[in-house]
Parts: C-alpha cells; structure tokens; sequence
C-alpha cells in the first residue's frame, strides 16, 4: 500500500473507531466518511462492507485478547488466568456497542470476516477454560461455546445503563458460577 493510502487508511479507522464508539455499531457509513471528510466511495475502497470496517476495526483488539490469554496461561494459576482473561473479554465486547451482536453472529458463519477473529478468541478461551478444568478449579459441565456465550451476553448487560452500576457484582456472580470456588476479592476489579 502506498504511503498515502496507508495514511489514509488510517485516518478512515481512527474516525471510524471514534463514530462506533459514539454510534455503536449502527454507525453510518456515510457518517463516518463525513467525519473523516473524504466521500463515501473512498471509505467504500477501503472497507467494502461494514464488516470488513468491523473487522479492522476490532482485529486489533481481538489479537491483543488472544495474546493476553497466551500471557495469563503463562504466568497465572489456571482458575486466576481463565477470570483474568474472562474480565478482558467482557470488558472488549463492552468497548463498542452492538458487538456482541456481530461476534455472536461471526462465530456462526464461516464466510463472515469477523470469523477467524471471533474463532481464535473462542480458542484461547476454550483453551484457558480446559486448562482450569483439568485442575478441578473451573465447571465440568462448561464448554468454549458457553464461555463464549457468557462473556458476549456480560459484555452487553453491563453495558445497558441500568446493570452498568452493578457491573461488577454480576461479574463476581458469573465468574463464581464457572470457577469451583469463587475468586478472591482482587478479581472484584472494575469491567
């Protein structure tokens, strides 16, 4: 990509990132284009589709939830690095609204751009999930799917104006409902 259109590039995300976070994600197309003052068919170069302009948007902060997962696997007790990791993805889906809904329907179609993200997040989750279980730290009778599932359904409570203020009582209560025994009250930080 050449220098310019990599600046551009980048400026269409930046703007992007901000009218989602305004907007959710029923942010306009035509809004973003607006605000970044280029016309709609230079966004529409860059992103076709609105999920491609979700797909950059969140690739990023998907990566990075993978990559603190491999980090807590590493350096945490399996039931502290599944609650860690658990709070980091429900916080992310709580960053921009209306993405719990593009996840939910990305980890069901194959053909989304969102899928592969979406698939690796379930991954390492699974993965940190399995590693508690087999410690006897995290429920039996929980899969990746479930884990999954509650963390997009969290990430979009707390993010409805009358559960935000109970924020993280709801996550003790989710995060004691996986683990075997409930965490410890450093685990009570704040969604």
């Amino acid at each position: 990509m050449r220098a310019d259109a990599r600046k551009n590039y980048s400026h269409l995300l930046a703007v992007a990132r901000d009218v989602v976070t305004e907007h959710g994600v029923d942010a306009s197309m035509r809004d973003i284009a607006r605000r970044a003052d280029v016309g709609l068919a230079t966004l529409l170069r860059h992103f076709p589709t609105r999920e491609a302009l979700f797909e950059a948007l969140l690739c990023t902060n998907l990566d990075a939830l993978a990559q603190k997962a491999a980090e807590a696997e590493t350096s945490k007790p399996p039931g502290e690095a599944l609650v860690s990791w658990f709070r980091e993805g429900v916080a992310f889906v709580h960053s921009y609204r209306g993405v719990a809904e593009l996840m939910a329907s990305a980890h069901e179609d194959p053909d989304s751009a969102l899928y592969a993200s979406c698939a690796t997040v379930h991954s390492v989750g699974a993965r940190l999930l399995l590693r508690a279980q087999a410690e006897g730290t995290a429920r039996a009778d929980m899969n990746g799917d479930d884990l999954f599932a509650l963390m997009s359904a969290l990430g979009w409570l707390v993010g409805q104006s009358a559960f935000a203020p109970r924020a993280d009582h709801l996550f003790h209560l989710i995060a004691s409902a996986i683990l075997t025994s409930p965490p410890s009250n450093d685990d009570k930080a704040t969604c």
